[in-house]
């Protein structure tokens, strides 16, 4: 390693480490609806998929607590009658070092989720199957999308609930 001018060895930034510790699902439910109540004729399926993230620090030094959360919504689009409804809760537990301070929310609700998701593709395919339906197939999410729209929602709601001065 070479020196700088005034004899010091130059800082490397911290090696950044994320490790899967422990995945679950914490809350799963499927409703098949066409079964339910019956329908007839073509269907043309219209699925829209909802996702929220949350994520804490537990008590464990660096250990932190990623949630996805999938709501999954499958309607004829002919009769916007509702085929099925799906809903995920998928955890995970992180151990992470290394990340800045500042860093670490978007690390924790871009990187962790991004991680995860091809396990809750995998649940959202098998579950759609064995309820009856085509295996789902979820596109990739776009966690950086969904953060930065989180954050400036947060920030136009801080923005009109401050007062103005007259």
């Amino acid at each position: 390693m070479a020196d700088t001018p005034n004899g010091a060895t130059p800082q490397q930034p911290a090696q950044v480490k994320m490790q899967v510790l422990a995945q679950y699902i914490r809350d799963l439910s499927f409703e098949n609806i066409v079964a339910q109540k019956g329908t007839g004729g073509d269907v043309k399926p219209d699925v829209q998929v909802q996702v929220g993230l949350d994520a804490k620090k537990r008590t464990a030094e660096n250990q932190y607590e990623v949630l996805s959360k999938y709501n999954i919504t499958s309607k004829n689009k002919e009769t916007g009658d509702v085929l099925f409804a799906m809903e995920v809760e998928y955890g995970g537990v992180f151990l992470i070092e290394g990340v800045p301070e500042q860093q670490l929310h978007p690390f924790l609700m871009i990187e962790c989720p991004r991680m995860l998701f091809p396990f809750v593709r995998r649940i959202v395919s098998d579950m759609t199957r064995d309820g009856g339906f085509p295996a789902l197939n979820l596109d990739t999410v776009d966690f950086m999308t969904i953060y930065r729209n989180e954050i400036e929602r947060r920030q136009r709601e801080s923005s009109a609930a401050q007062p103005t001065n007259a």
